[in-house]
C-alpha cells in the first residue's frame, strides 16, 4: 500500500464518500421534518426554523451529490443515459431512478407545505404565474399520502447508499448486510444535527423550541443504535474467519484509517458528544454555543465514517 489515500486495490475515492455523506444528509433531514411536521408542528410548519432549513438543504445537497457523482464518472456527458434507460440488474441505475422519483415527491411535498408562502410570492413578484397556485392546491388534496410516501423514498434512499458499497462484491467489509442500515441510521443522525444546526443559525429557531426538542429526543437512541451497529459489523467480520477477518484487522487494527475510526468516528462523534450530555449542566445544554458545537461534532463523525467505510473497505480484498 503506497498511502492511505492511494493504493492499489482502490476503486471509489474521496468525491464517493462526500456523495454519500451529502445524500446521507438530505434524505436524513426529509424523514425528520416530516415526523416534525406530523407529530409536533401540524399546519404551522412553514414558519418554523428547521423546516425550513430543510426545505433548503434536502434539495440542494442532492443536487451537489449527483454533481459530484456525474463529473466523477469518466465520461459524465453520457451520465444523462443512466436517467433515462434503467437496468434492473444494476445497483447504479436502480439508484438513479429512486433519486430522479425522490426529488420529485420532495419538491411536491414542499410545495404543498409552503404552498401560502409561494401564493403570496406569485402574487407580488410574478402575478403571470399565479396559476402555479391552482397546481399546488390540486396536489395538496394528496398530502396525506404524500407524507408516508416521502418518509418511505427518503429510508430507500438512506440505505440505498450502504447497498451501492454492499454491491462491490469483492470487499469483505463493503460486501456487508450491515452496511445499508449503518448508513441509514447513520444519515438520520446527520439530518437531525444538519437540522438544528441550520434551523437555529439561519432561521433564528429558538433553541427551547418544542422542534429542537423533538429532534434532540431522537438523536441520541439513533447514536446508540449507530453504536451497537458498528459493533454488529466488525463482531461479524473477527467471526467471519478468512479475508472478513484480515479486512477488520486492517481497518481498526492500526494505521492511518483506524485513527480516524476510533478518533474521529468513535471519540468525536459519538462518545464526546454523549460524555457531554452527561456532565454538562442543564443550562448549558440548552445554550446555542454548545448545541452548535455539538451539532458539528455529529456531522464531522459522520462524514470521517464515510470516508472510513469507503477506504479502510477497500483496503482488503476477498
Amino acid at each position: 500500500m503506497s498511502s492511505a489515500f492511494h493504493f492499489e486495490s482502490l476503486v471509489w475515492d474521496w468525491p464517493i464518500a462526500i456523495y454519500l455523506f451529502l445524500i446521507g444528509v438530505s434524505a436524513g433531514m426529509a424523514t425528520i421534518a416530516v415526523f416534525l411536521k406530523r407529530r409536533v408542528l401540524a399546519d404551522g410548519a412553514s414558519r418554523d426554523g428547521i423546516i425550513k432549513a430543510t426545505a433548503i438543504i434536502a434539495p440542494l445537497t442532492v443536487i451537489v451529490g449527483l454533481v459530484i457523482l456525474i463529473f466523477h464518472l469518466t465520461r459524465p456527458w453520457t451520465f444523462w443515459y443512466l436517467m433515462i434507460f434503467y437496468s434492473p440488474t444494476s445497483v447504479m441505475s436502480m439508484g438513479v431512478m429512486l433519486f430522479q422519483v425522490y426529488m420529485l415527491v420532495l419538491i411536491v411535498w414542499l410545495a404543498v407545505l409552503f404552498r401560502q408562502e409561494i401564493a403570496n410570492f406569485l402574487e407580488q413578484r410574478f402575478k403571470g404565474l399565479r396559476w402555479i397556485n391552482g397546481i399546488i392546491s390540486a396536489l395538496a388534496r394528496f398530502e396525506r399520502v404524500l407524507e408516508p410516501l416521502m418518509i418511505f423514498l427518503a429510508v430507500a434512499l438512506g440505505a440505498y447508499t450502504g447497498f451501492l458499497l454492499s454491491a462491490l462484491k469483492t470487499y469483505p467489509m463493503l460486501n456487508n448486510p450491515v452496511l445499508p442500515v449503518l448508513f441509514l441510521f447513520s444519515g438520520i443522525s446527520s439530518g437531525a444535527a444538519a437540522a438544528v444546526l441550520f434551523g437555529i443559525t439561519w432561521f433564528k429557531q429558538p433553541v427551547d423550541s418544542p422542534s429542537v426538542h423533538f429532534v434532540h429526543q431522537i438523536e441520541k437512541p439513533v447514536v446508540l443504535f449507530e453504536l451497537f451497529l458498528l459493533l454488529a459489523l466488525f463482531v461479524g467480520l473477527f467471526f467471519g474467519g478468512g479475508q472478513r477477518e484480515a479486512a477488520a484487522v486492517a481497518a481498526i487494527g492500526g494505521g492511518f484509517w483506524s485513527n480516524v475510526f476510533w478518533f474521529g468516528v468513535i471519540g468525536l462523534g459519538i462518545l464526546l458528544p454523549l460524555i457531554m450530555s452527561m456532565v454538562c449542566s442543564k443550562r448549558v445544554q440548552h445554550s446555542k454555543s454548545y448545541i452548535i458545537a455539538v451539532a458539528c461534532m455529529g456531522l464531522s463523525g459522520i462524514l470521517l465514517l464515510r470516508f472510513f467505510i469507503l477506504y479502510a473497505g477497500q483496503m482488503t480484498v476477498a
